[in-house]
């Protein structure tokens, strides 16, 4: 009887040494993860070099003080989606613990981009879609955390530092440990990249959020 596609898929994975699909598998996040989309969305769409503007981040929180909302959504929704689609794929197909690896390849992509000289994002929506990917409710907890702050106090990066503190608390208490740790070192390097923000925040000259009146 003939293999089908997905068994010699698995034919071949599983012949390989373990750490050969774990090493192709955050090869494989971090080539998506490195996309940058904030900077080729702002260039395409005539907003210029996007790390010139405002913090000089390349995400969708900098992209919208361009005022070019549509752009920023695009940007959300494309930085999120980079860090969901080589999870989920990794893990569909190769297994839970390769989508770790291309979880944390994704994530480093993004903080980390080669192609910008590894001068990356803060990575706030790859671990929104890396999370889902692992483990959907504790991205519905993040986004539910963050969306609440920011309507309390206005602050995308308030938002950001809380929904990252207390995410792996509910993955610890609704999954498992060893994926709470995962998650708790995304989030740990998370906070880390929101160093300024902190340093601002405690200064009272974090920038709250405000949409533009420009079209998008």
């Amino acid at each position: 009887m003939a293999l089908n596609e997905k068994d010699l898929w698995f034919a071949v994975t599983l012949g390989a040494q373990p750490w050969l699909v774990w090493a192709g598998a955050f090869l494989f996040g971090y080539a998506l993860g490195s996309i940058p989309f904030g900077w080729i969305y702002s260039h395409l769409g005539g907003a210029g070099d996007i790390r010139k503007i405002g913090s000089g981040n390349i995400g969708a929180t900098n992209v919208l003080r361009t005022g070019r909302k549509g752009l920023a959504l695009l940007t959300l929704l494309s930085d999120a989606a980079k860090g969901f689609v080589p999870v989920l794929l990794c893990r569909l197909y190769l297994g839970f613990e390769p989508a770790l690896f291309a979880a944390a390849g994704a994530f480093a992509g993004h903080l980390f981009p080669v192609w910008l000289k590894f001068k990356g994002g803060k990575g706030v929506a790859t671990y929104i879609g890396v999370v889902t990917a692992l483990y959907w409710p504790a991205g519905v907890f993040f986004c539910a955390l963050w969306l609440g702050v920011a309507v309390l106090f206005r602050y995308s990066s308030l938002s950001a530092l809380a929904a990252a503190l207390f995410t792996p608390a509910f993955v610890l208490t609704q999954a498992s440990p060893v994926l709470a740790v995962f998650v708790f070192a995304l989030s740990a390097l998370l906070i880390a990249r929101h160093h300024q923000n902190i340093r601002n925040l405690i200064l009272g000259q974090e920038s709250k959020i405000k949409l533009s009146k420009a079209n998008g």
